[in-house]
């Protein structure tokens, strides 16, 4: 157990504002989870409020439990790091990697992989799944961003509330949408027969909002080159919206059943391409861009000659 001990030298001040501003390592929401178990102490008597105000002399003792083992072990699996420092890293994700452990994936997660690159992540944002911010699906490549503090965390969660923080996508879809852009505004939730599954689902039947922008980037005879932005992100969101319309992610095994492509694909054709954020301890603007991989830049390949062949016997 680690114990921090804090001299008030100001009147008034309410617990939980005080202990945020001079613990700087800790997020307000940890410094109330703490107050909330009786881990906060003034004046030698354990305080529950977060509310209680202090006063100039009061003496407050805070004790931060052990964290708790975690169940999982470190794989030395090797990460292709687009950004790093001592606050957060942000990896390109390869196909066919899994975020976190679920049941069915106890090991070989990414996870895993950053309890090895990153010995004290286990505790921050959870114990299954420590420093992980937001998530991509296992066939989903590109930018994801983990934190190694618990503050970098709630602050990037909190850019990814307030849509301070911007995720770009590309992804190939079959067919060629009838304008150049737009916008699919329908709530996602849990498919109601297949629970592997997600959904369009009215909000009143457990949907959650859900908002995608997207736009043309190329025109590839019968498939298209495009561009997605997440206003949101719910699970599968990108997936289900484009089949919502009518124009699936290329071999997206849950949402599509277009015909094989010609292709050798790991997995539907989606890749986390942008990631912009504020650096939750410089409030410097990083912008990191995940190259495509090579199953995609084959697939563009491939359908860019198809096209031109096409066209020449015109």
């Amino acid at each position: 157990m680690i114990e921090i001990s804090l001299q008030i030298e100001e009147n008034g001040e309410r617990l939980d504002l005080y202990l945020a501003q001079n613990l700087s390592d800790l997020s307000r929401s940890r410094l109330q989870q703490l107050i909330a178990e009786g881990n906060v102490q003034v004046n030698g008597k354990i305080c529950l409020s977060k509310k209680a105000t202090v006063q100039k002399g009061d003496h407050i003792l805070i004790q931060i439990p052990d964290v708790q083992p975690l169940d999982l072990k470190a794989e030395n699996i090797p990460l292709d790091i687009l950004y790093e420092d001592d606050a957060l890293l942000i990896v390109n994700k390869p196909a066919g990697l899994v975020v976190h452990p679920a049941p069915g994936h106890p090991d070989g997660t990414l996870v895993n992989a950053l309890l090895a690159h990153c010995p004290n992540l286990p505790g921050i944002g959870g114990v299954q799944r420590p420093g992980i911010v937001h998530r991509l699906d296992k066939d989903t490549t590109g930018a994801i961003a983990i934190a190694k503090t618990d503050f970098a965390q709630q602050h990037l969660q909190a850019q990814l509330k307030a849509k301070t923080a911007r995720r770009d996508y590309l992804g190939v879809v079959y067919g060629v949408p009838a304008t150049p852009k737009g916008k699919i505004d329908l709530p996602v939730g849990r498919h109601p027969v297949d629970r592997k599954k997600m959904a369009v689902v009215p909000i009143e039947k457990g949907g959650r909002n859900a908002i995608t922008h997207w736009e043309i980037i190329e025109r590839l005879d019968n498939y298209t080159l495009m561009h997605f932005q997440l206003e949101t992100g719910r699970t599968h969101q990108i997936r289900v919206h484009s089949a919502y319309i009518g124009h699936p992610i290329v071999n997206d095994p849950l949402y599509s059943s277009g015909k094989n492509i010609g292709v050798n694909l790991p997995g539907q054709v989606l890749h986390a391409w942008k990631l912009q954020l504020i650096h939750p301890v410089t409030s410097d603007f990083i912008s990191v861009t995940a190259p495509l991989p090579t199953a995609f830049l084959t697939l563009l390949e491939v359908l860019r000659r198809r096209t031109s062949a096409i066209i020449s016997n015109i």
